[in-house]
Protein backbone atom coordinates (compact mmCIF):
# COMPACT_ATOMS: atom_id res chain seq x y z
CA UNK A 1 0.00 0.00 0.00
CA UNK A 2 3.05 2.46 0.51
CA UNK A 3 4.41 1.78 -2.89
CA UNK A 4 1.02 2.21 -4.30
CA UNK A 5 0.64 5.98 -2.15
CA UNK A 6 4.35 6.61 -3.21
CA UNK A 7 4.00 6.16 -6.65
CA UNK A 8 0.69 7.90 -7.22
CA UNK A 9 2.48 10.95 -5.57
CA UNK A 10 5.09 10.92 -7.43
CA UNK A 11 2.71 10.62 -10.88
CA UNK A 12 0.54 13.31 -9.52
CA UNK A 13 3.56 15.42 -8.41
CA UNK A 14 4.84 14.88 -12.48
CA UNK A 15 1.35 15.73 -14.27
CA UNK A 16 1.27 18.66 -11.94
CA UNK A 17 5.23 19.63 -12.75
CA UNK A 18 4.03 18.98 -16.53
CA UNK A 19 1.30 21.48 -16.74
CA UNK A 20 2.38 23.87 -13.97
CA UNK A 21 2.93 26.74 -16.97
CA UNK A 22 -0.69 25.75 -18.53
CA UNK A 23 -2.35 26.38 -15.17
CA UNK A 24 -0.86 29.37 -14.56
CA UNK A 25 -0.51 31.40 -17.03
CA UNK A 26 -2.15 34.87 -16.91
CA UNK A 27 -3.97 34.70 -20.12
CA UNK A 28 -4.75 30.86 -19.68
CA UNK A 29 -4.23 30.00 -23.72
CA UNK A 30 -1.80 27.24 -24.64
CA UNK A 31 1.40 28.09 -26.33
CA UNK A 32 0.48 27.60 -30.05
CA UNK A 33 2.84 24.97 -31.86
CA UNK A 34 1.20 25.35 -35.52
CA UNK A 35 4.04 26.24 -37.42
CA UNK A 36 2.07 28.77 -39.91
CA UNK A 37 0.54 30.69 -37.20
CA UNK A 38 3.47 30.87 -34.93
CA UNK A 39 4.98 33.88 -34.37
CA UNK A 40 8.34 33.67 -33.15
CA UNK A 41 8.27 30.64 -35.76
CA UNK A 42 7.80 33.23 -38.23
CA UNK A 43 10.34 35.52 -37.02
CA UNK A 44 12.91 32.88 -37.47
CA UNK A 45 12.22 32.54 -40.83
CA UNK A 46 10.73 28.66 -40.65
CA UNK A 47 7.39 28.61 -42.82
CA UNK A 48 5.15 25.91 -42.95
CA UNK A 49 5.26 23.21 -45.29
CA UNK A 50 2.05 24.48 -47.91
CA UNK A 51 3.61 27.83 -48.03
CA UNK A 52 7.08 26.30 -49.41
CA UNK A 53 5.34 24.16 -51.70
CA UNK A 54 2.89 27.13 -53.10
CA UNK A 55 6.12 29.18 -53.11
CA UNK A 56 7.97 26.51 -55.37
CA UNK A 57 4.95 26.20 -57.58
CA UNK A 58 4.98 30.08 -58.38
CA UNK A 59 8.45 29.93 -58.74
CA UNK A 60 9.22 26.75 -60.85
CA UNK A 61 9.65 26.37 -65.18
CA UNK A 62 6.82 25.32 -66.68
CA UNK A 63 6.89 21.64 -67.42
CA UNK A 64 8.25 20.56 -70.66
CA UNK A 65 5.83 18.36 -70.85
CA UNK A 66 2.84 20.46 -69.80
CA UNK A 67 -0.23 19.81 -72.62
CA UNK A 68 2.15 16.87 -74.37
CA UNK A 69 -1.13 13.53 -75.06
CA UNK A 70 2.21 11.69 -76.43
CA UNK A 71 0.21 11.42 -80.07
CA UNK A 72 2.09 11.39 -83.05
CA UNK A 73 1.78 14.94 -83.73
CA UNK A 74 4.90 16.66 -85.80
CA UNK A 75 5.65 19.41 -83.09
CA UNK A 76 6.21 16.69 -80.51
CA UNK A 77 9.14 14.69 -82.20
CA UNK A 78 11.36 15.76 -79.78
CA UNK A 79 9.50 14.75 -76.64
CA UNK A 80 10.28 11.87 -74.66
CA UNK A 81 7.00 10.99 -74.42
CA UNK A 82 6.23 10.76 -78.05
CA UNK A 83 6.39 7.25 -79.54
CA UNK A 84 6.47 6.31 -83.41
CA UNK A 85 4.49 3.27 -84.24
Amino acid sequence: MTLFLVTLFLVALGVFGMCFNIIFRKDGAFPEYEVGSNKEMRKLGIRCMKEEMAELDRTSAPSPHAGCTGSPDPSCEGCSLYKKA
